[in-house]
């Protein structure tokens, strides 16, 4: 009977560990064989499951996730940009006067909320579409700029080349300051109406 794999004895060596095999699998099988047990418990087979099979696996649904969830919270708070930037800037102007940190605080959201009732009464009141249309646009500038900081901040986490997390970050500033844009005219369009 022939075997599939014979030990070809070297010239120097008589316990020479060259094999010569007809067959790869039967090549394979002669190898696992002749393995001492203690190398398969040092070296385990699940090479399938390591931590980088995970992080190629679980990562980029993970980061698709995370991102939808920041763009989640950004495209409802875009309308609101310039109201946060105007209290965030008077209540730490008011807190390096002298106000105190309660101060400053209540100040900020004074200030902010004035900025937003007054954005408000002029989508309300205003008689002229053109005054709406600037008050609209005053709004939605600060709403880009904060989609694409956004934008580019996540796309930082993820996107390594520098081209495409600036188009990422362009899109995404357009993406937000479209959602501004119809969410103030819907503000508009919720005050009284005009004949």
């Amino acid at each position: 009977m022939h075997e599939p794999c014979e030990r070809k004895l070297g010239a120097n060596d008589k316990n020479s560990r060259n094999w010569i095999c007809d067959d790869p699998v039967a090549a394979f099988l002669a190898i696992v064989s002749r393995a001492p047990w203690w190398w398969w418990k040092a070296q385990p087979s699940d090479f399938y499951l390591t931590e980088r099979t995970a992080m190629i696996i679980l990562g980029p649904p993970l980061v698709i996730l995370v991102i939808g969830l920041f763009c989640w919270l950004v495209f409802p708070l875009a309308a609101f940009a310039l109201p946060l930037f105007v209290g965030l800037t008077i209540g730490i102007w008011a807190f390096h006067t002298g106000a105190g940190m309660l101060g400053g605080i209540v100040t900020g959201l004074v200030a902010g909320g004035v900025s937003f009732g007054v954005a408000r009464l002029a989508l309300a009141l205003a008689p002229w579409a053109w005054v709406r249309l600037l008050t609209i646009l005053l709004y939605v500038a600060p709403a880009t700029v904060a989609g694409y900081s956004a934008t580019y901040g996540i796309a930082l986490m993820t996107v390594p080349s520098p081209i495409w997390r600036t188009i990422f970050a362009v899109v995404g500033a357009i993406a937000v300051s479209i959602t501004a844009f119809i969410r103030l005219t819907g503000m508009a369009v919720a005050g009284p109406a005009r004949q």
